[in-house]
């Protein structure tokens, strides 16, 4: 006789491979047929599950198509089942097991926009902050600004790709087909942040993606400067600092 533990973990192991035989001890009212009844029971929760990643990685099911990306999904969920109660966190090693699932080889670009479409529901559902406006940042003094520091708002997100993945996120997003895509065009890093109610996904500037991450652990604007143009000959300080106010990525900002 097992005991309740033993029954639980055997449940669960059980629900979610289908070459596992029910585990002991679990009957149905047709007793000669528990197997029928607990495969029912497991079919739902691997429907539940795909029906979960495909609504949080919409671009992706386009990309593949709907059938090749509920096949995807369901060996996602035999090889990765959820840890945590909260469904709201299941699908944050999806991009990484896309990154090594042979039959999507041929679209190595599908792992980065799964990156960009799990950040984009991270900020839909991070804290609420309010933004700095470009007034308050045009108060301080031009001699003073290199020593300005900033608290990012709590929904920012940075994603960067060899990939043209805020394209092929915009070109994928809407109801019409869309144009052919050069997956060739060269890499795209993303902002993502929700400063109000809708989540906002931009393209980054030159350079961008190295000067946000140095603020973000704490650099002055001049020492964020100094490591962006350090990673690209291109960076643009002012329409740097611009982009990320009128996206609303700046909650606070203060001096060193």
């Amino acid at each position: 006789m097992l005991s309740l533990s033993e029954t639980q973990t055997a449940f669960a192991a059980a629900v979610l491979d289908a070459d596992r035989p029910v585990p002991a001890g679990i009957t149905s009212y047709m007793r000669a047929l528990p197997e029928k009844r607990f495969n029912v029971y497991r079919n739902n929760i691997y429907a539940s599950l795909i029906d979960v990643l495909e609504g949080r990685f919409p671009v992706v099911a386009r990309l593949v198509g709907e059938e090749f990306f509920r096949a995807t999904a369901k060996a996602y969920v035999s090889n990765q089942p959820p840890v945590s109660p909260v469904l709201m966190r299941y699908g944050a090693t999806f991009a990484a097991f896309l990154d090594g699932f042979e039959p999507v080889a041929d679209l190595p670009y599908v792992g980065d926009v799964a990156r960009l479409e799990w950040a984009w529901n991270a900020a839909y559902h991070a804290a609420d902050a309010e933004a700095v406006s470009i007034d308050e940042l045009s108060d301080v003094p031009a001699d003073q600004a290199d020593a300005l520091q900033f608290t990012l708002h709590p929904s920012l997100h940075i994603v960067c790709s060899l990939w043209p993945i805020v394209t092929i996120l915009a070109a994928n997003s809407g109801e019409e087909e869309p144009e052919p895509i050069d997956a060739s065009a060269g890499g795209e890093d993303a902002l993502v942040v929700r400063p109000a109610l809708s989540v906002e996904v931009r393209r980054l500037p030159d350079g961008g993606a190295a000067f946000i991450g140095s603020i973000a652990r704490g650099a002055t604007i001049g020492e964020a400067a100094d490591v962006a143009i350090e990673a690209s000959d291109g960076f643009d300080l002012q329409a740097n600092l611009t982009g990320l106010i009128q996206s609303g990525a700046i909650a606070a900002i203060r001096m060193s």
